[in-house]
């Protein structure tokens, strides 16, 4: 079975946000994309307080200077397409009062004829929970916890009733209310917990291609906890790829997965999409000039997988 691929859309500052969105999410979509994807980056620290990744020493990237909210981009993607599904990987759900969000991803869907992916992550950066943040950063497990819980609540039937730490409905119509029901995916990594909650309470897993190795021993660990808890639906899979392009082939014995060439990013997506994932976005903004040339190596980069047979 072909591997769905999608793209991510431009919101890093070197783009014209309302020209350059609906601009790429239209082309996206005539080249044969299947889905327009956004992330969060809620601010950058002057100085940081901790490392990229909450990694000690690792530098923020200058890229996260000045990052689109990532809703109202997939906003401007959505009026200017008409298939393509639209998706966030991830929004850092604990950023976001549950309520507010949930309307606001029930409004997009029912707006857009059913066509959003909600891709929900607990984040790491201790300043955007500082600025940002509904509950503190150690109860970020349970502030996810309660997103899913609140979102279920309202994209379901009326009267929505919920009772939350934070989000109390005593009993409420909610609308609109969503085309379809929106697939909830959680972007879990090796916590035992995380996993967990993914596989007894969202419908997929928004991994990141750091290598095909490491990427399908994570899907099998998943697989075998879903078994072991008696899961029997099936757990949809969208893998993130953040992408260094470079006009040339990387030649370094160093190169990391996805960095270099078109050529090299494709032979890296031919082998994650040897995992047997249901799709693969491809993020490919970081290092390109201006939407011209993302639209031009998007669409580079998305003839040559399928020719690869991705």
């Amino acid at each position: 079975m072909t591997t769905r691929l999608g793209l991510g859309l431009p919101q890093m500052r070197q783009y014209d946000i309302g020209k350059d969105v609906p601009d790429v999410a239209r082309a996206a979509e005539r080249t044969g994309y299947e889905s327009l994807w956004v992330f969060e980056r809620a601010l950058f620290p002057q100085p940081a307080t901790q490392g990229l990744y909450g990694i000690e020493g690792l530098p923020w990237p200058d890229t996260y200077r000045g990052v689109a909210e990532p809703l109202v981009t997939l906003t401007l993607a959505a009026a200017a397409t008409e298939r393509a599904r639209l998706g966030t990987s991830v929004l850092v759900a604990p950023l976001h009062v549950p309520f507010q969000l949930a309307k606001t991803l029930a409004s997009l869907d029912a707006a857009s004829g059913g066509r959003v992916v909600a891709g929900f992550g607990t984040g790491w950066s201790h300043d955007e929970y500082a600025a940002a943040s509904v509950r503190p950063f150690a109860e970020r497990g349970a502030a996810l916890d309660e997103l899913i819980g609140v979102c279920r609540a309202v994209w379901g039937p009326d009267p929505v009733v919920y009772d939350g730490e934070v989000t109390k409905i005593a009993s409420a119509e909610v609308g609109p209310k969503p085309a379809r029901p929106i697939p909830v995916l959680l972007a879990a990594g090796d916590s035992g917990r995380a996993r967990r909650r993914l596989v007894d309470h969202a419908d997929g897993w928004l991994p990141t291609g750091v290598g095909a190795a490491t990427v399908a021993e994570q899907w099998r660990r998943l697989r075998e906890l879903a078994a072991e808890r008696g899961r029997t639906e099936p757990i949809q899979t969208v893998l993130r790829v953040n992408t260094r392009y470079s006009a040339k082939n990387y030649e370094g014995s160093d190169r990391r997965p996805f960095q270099g060439g078109v050529d090299q990013i494709v032979e890296d997506l031919v082998a994650h999409a040897e995992i047997g994932l249901d799709e693969i976005l491809v993020d490919l903004q970081s290092t390109l000039r201006d939407a011209e040339e993302l639209k031009d190596v998007a669409a580079q980069v998305y003839e040559k997988a399928r020719a690869a047979g991705v």
